[in-house]
């Protein structure tokens, strides 16, 4: 029987955290209800048998590159469809966005979330440009597993796959899991069902880049000491990859994401400028 460390309980149980989570939640699904019946998109587009093995693509007119979007929800909850309001500003702005749903926990492994996420990318690179996606730039975001996600995709060995690797210009994470060790004495690994080596194997950072391109790092000033500090652990363990390690004030676990949709903050300009 594990034993859970209540402390690290407290710093990782991020709803616990920002009791007015479920307000937030419903305004992303009410601003991306909203933008997806106004937009051209492709909706649910499969990249493997599973029915969470989806896509959703959203062209823009003359695009200069795509950005693709991971979701959090410690692998286990959560869907892209909750976040299709961050490809509004980029839409706007001549980037084609694509966000991508993975097969969640318990039902699956860890280790196979990361394994849609690559086959994900495998699939738009592939097939992208016949749904009006560009790939010869790509830039990789997500947000707390999706962070994780993004900085797993960048340790992928894309040449071993048959990807140049050099399509991906860069991406941001923001708020991110980057060393999976502490989960293992908190009750959602219950679900996650990760051990001691599994938790070190999906760990960024006990890993190496395979990508020489930026990685924008932020968190939320708000947010629990356990959370800042894991955007900090991949700032110092990835130097090359991640010149900034952004806190910014006044956001949360959940407001944090705001940044990569909003005109005024660096996120978003950070990942528009990749494609200038």
């Amino acid at each position: 029987m594990t034993t859970f460390d209540p402390a690290l309980e407290r710093e990782y149980n991020n709803r616990a955290l920002v009791p007015e989570h479920p307000a937030i939640f419903e305004k992303w699904r009410t601003d991306s209800a909203a933008f997806r019946a106004c937009a051209d998109a492709e909706l649910d587009i499969a990249f493997g048998d599973d029915a969470l093995q989806r896509l959703d693509l959203f062209p823009a007119k003359n695009a200069r590159g795509t950005v693709v979007f991971i979701h959090g929800g410690y692998w286990r909850s959560l869907d892209k469809s909750d976040f299709s309001f961050v490809a509004a500003l980029f839409v706007a702005n001549g980037i084609s966005v694509a966000m991508i749903n993975y097969r969640l926990c318990p039902a699956v492994a860890v280790a196979d979330v990361v394994d849609d996420c690559q086959s994900a990318c495998m699939w738009l690179i592939d097939n992208g440009p016949a749904h009006h996606m560009p790939v010869e730039r790509i830039a990789l975001t997500g947000h707390s597993a999706g962070g994780h996600l993004v900085s797993m995709l960048f340790a992928t060995d894309w040449h071993a796959r048959g990807i140049d690797a050099k399509c991906i210009v860069g991406g941001a994470a923001l708020s991110g899991v980057f060393d999976l060790a502490p989960l293992l004495r908190c009750s959602m690994n219950d679900d996650l069902g990760l051990d001691t080596a599994s938790a070190r194997a999906l760990s960024p950072i006990q890993l190496v880049s395979q990508i020489d391109a930026p990685l924008y790092l932020a968190a939320g000033g708000d947010e629990s000491a356990a959370f800042i500090e894991q955007t900090r652990q991949l700032h110092r363990a990835w130097p090359a990859n991640c010149a900034v390690a952004e806190i910014v004030a006044s956001r949360n676990h959940f407001t944090i994401v705001g940044e990569l949709a909003r005109t005024e903050c660096k996120a978003f300009h950070v990942v528009r400028k990749l494609f200038d």
